[in-house]
């Protein structure tokens, strides 16, 4: 190291989240800055320690070698000094909060070890449900809040955080066969997110079957991942290794959901808590983090040709 000067917390607190999140852009709203603050803390940590911390490229954030071995010592100073700032309100509150299984995705680890910072006397009972039996739940007291996609009948309720995009996603190499419908992955009749993508091919003439129902977005991902059907999900919830084949079948873009907050506690320590969580899907779903949206060349369709004949609505 150059220096044995104290590190500054906030710097260091600053390159974990973006560490985690990938982003300058994502760390920075979800730190409530902006992002030449956060370069900045992180130029002098760099130059502090000695070392580059990450690689920097137009599209793309992550660690270099030394930040990797930086990562975790870092994790801990940041999570000793959370501890220790909460040493003296030691009283657990137990926080239980649903969320919609088609917004749940691979950082849901990242999710949970941000809340476990920002307050680690928080004992957090999550479920992960569909938004109606979420809002059930709800409804009749067993949940303190959810995060859910916003019913058709509840407009005016809750408090909406962002919009999550969905989209058609598929394995890298998985072929339409000519003349028969698009086969889909979804969660059933009873699912919005299913019917607004049915009803958006049926107003273009494009055929589809269903060949598998399951529940959430990890099991729909991994029908997709499998090669067996295209998959109705959140772009930043789909499977690593998968791919949004969409624009390369002339697919019909899908509509945005709005994601809703619907809470009645009131009291500051819940409060900044969902507030944390809600910040953190927002960030997420801002940034996209999704699959590779590389349009593979060979799926490319023709102009005006067909994916296949239409067939009853309902598979």
């Amino acid at each position: 190291m150059k220096s044995t000067k104290a590190l500054d917390l906030d710097a260091v607190k600053a390159f974990v989240f973006i560490a985690d999140l990938q982003s300058f852009t994502r760390a920075a709203q979800t730190l409530a800055t902006t992002q030449s603050a956060l370069s900045l803390k992180l130029r002098r940590l760099e130059e502090q320690l000695g070392r580059r911390l990450l690689e920097r490229t137009p599209r793309q954030v992550r660690l270099s070698a030394e930040g990797s071995l930086f990562l975790a010592a870092a994790r801990e100073l940041v999570g000793a000094h959370e501890r220790a700032v909460s040493s003296f309100h030691v009283e657990r509150r137990r926080l239980t909060v649903g969320i919609s299984q088609l917004i749940v995705g691979s950082e849901l680890p990242a999710l949970l070890r941000h809340m476990n910072e920002h307050d680690a006397h928080l004992l957090l009972e999550l479920r992960v449900g569909g938004s109606r039996e979420l809002l059930q739940a709800y409804e009749e007291g067993a949940l303190d809040a959810i995060l859910v996609m916003q019913p058709e009948s509840r407009r005016q309720e809750g408090e909406v955080i962002y919009a999550e995009q969905f989209a058609w996603i598929a394995a890298p190499h998985w072929r339409p066969r000519p003349g028969d419908p698009l086969p889909l992955s979804t969660q059933g009749e009873s699912c919005s997110i299913r019917a607004a993508a049915v009803r958006a091919l049926d107003q273009v003439g494009i055929a589809w079957t269903e060949v598998f129902i399951g529940k959430g977005a990890a099991v729909l991902g991994a029908a997709a991942a499998a090669g067996l059907a295209i998959a109705v999900l959140a772009r930043r919830a789909a499977p690593a290794g998968t791919v949004d084949i969409g624009p390369a079948l002339s697919l019909p873009e899908l509509p945005r959901q709005d994601v809703v907050l619907y809470t009645g506690l009131n009291d500051p320590r819940s409060r900044q808590a969902l507030q944390t969580l809600a910040d953190s899907f927002k960030q997420l779903a801002i940034a996209n983090v999704s699959p590779s949206k590389l349009e593979p060349a060979s799926l490319r369709r023709p102009e005006g040709s067909p994916v296949g004949e239409k067939v009853p609505a309902g598979g």
